[in-house]
């Protein structure tokens, strides 16, 4: 008896039991490879959208304008009616064309026609050059005749003018010219005794930095009591000749520039 109450209690326990699945019975494919397909199949349907439609619509009044002329306009200057671009485009052609027009006739100038059937224009000779040296121009201005009497009035009109004796200087200041001539030797040649200083060099630079040019340094330097005294130390070794004032350019000169 108490066997027996085991077993139903077993069988009990067995019918409350879960099913056990069964890893062979596979995924519902008669094989793999069809499941498989079908996975794919599934997976590019999910991952790639289908093409959008691509509307055959024209912008009305945009036919033959680039885009990127259609993209810089503002929102309110897109033409809404067909060909109101090309009506604008005349308009304004029209307009320039009368203003250009109007400039021209308030010029006093015609406006130049470049038709091939127009003659050359009239060469003109420039401005300041004779044509007396052309015997054909003179000839078809005036006969030979008058043209005697022409060169006659020009010999009459013809003034040559006398040298006259140069007005005397009125400036203080020594002549530079005057001086140079005066003198033969080269730069450099001691001729006057100077005092050695210490700083004599760094006076120099100082004092010759001060004018703005040899001619104006030289000119001081003269004026000063020089070639004889030297107050400012600008001809330290004695030439007569200040800073780095030359007297050659005065002497060539002279010379006639030999």
């Amino acid at each position: 008896m108490r066997e027996l109450t085991w077993a139903m209690a077993l069988l009990g326990l067995a019918s409350c039991a879960p099913a056990v699945p069964d890893s062979a019975a596979g995924v519902g494919f008669g094989d793999y490879q069809s499941y498989q397909q079908q996975r794919e199949a599934q997976l590019q349907a999910q991952t790639i959208a289908p093409p959008a439609q691509v509307s055959s619509e024209t912008l009305p009044g945009a036919a033959g304008t680039p885009l990127s002329a259609i993209d810089a306009l503002p929102p309110g200057a897109r033409t809404t009616e067909p060909g109101a671009g090309e009506a604008d485009s005349a308009e304004a052609l029209a307009a320039d064309t009368q203003a250009a027009l109007m400039a021209a006739q308030n010029s006093g100038e015609a406006p130049l026609d470049a038709s091939p059937s127009n003659p050359a224009p009239e060469a003109v000779n420039a401005l300041g050059i004779s044509a007396e040296n052309d015997f054909a121009a003179v000839d078809a201005q005036r006969s030979i005749a008058e043209d005697r009497e022409f060169i006659q009035e020009n010999r009459q009109r013809y003034e040559q003018v006398q040298p006259e004796a140069l007005p005397e200087r009125t400036s203080v200041r020594p002549n530079l010219a005057a001086y140079a001539l005066e003198t033969s030797h080269a730069v450099g040649t001691p001729l006057y005794n100077r005092i050695g200083l210490l700083n004599a060099e760094a006076r120099y630079t100082r004092n010759c930095g001060k004018y703005p040019s040899p001619d104006m340094a030289q000119s001081d330097f003269l004026a000063r009591g020089g070639p004889q005294r030297d107050r400012l130390g600008i001809d330290p070794d004695g030439d007569g000749f200040a800073c780095t004032w030359d007297p050659a350019p005065f002497r060539k000169a002279a010379r006639g520039g030999n």
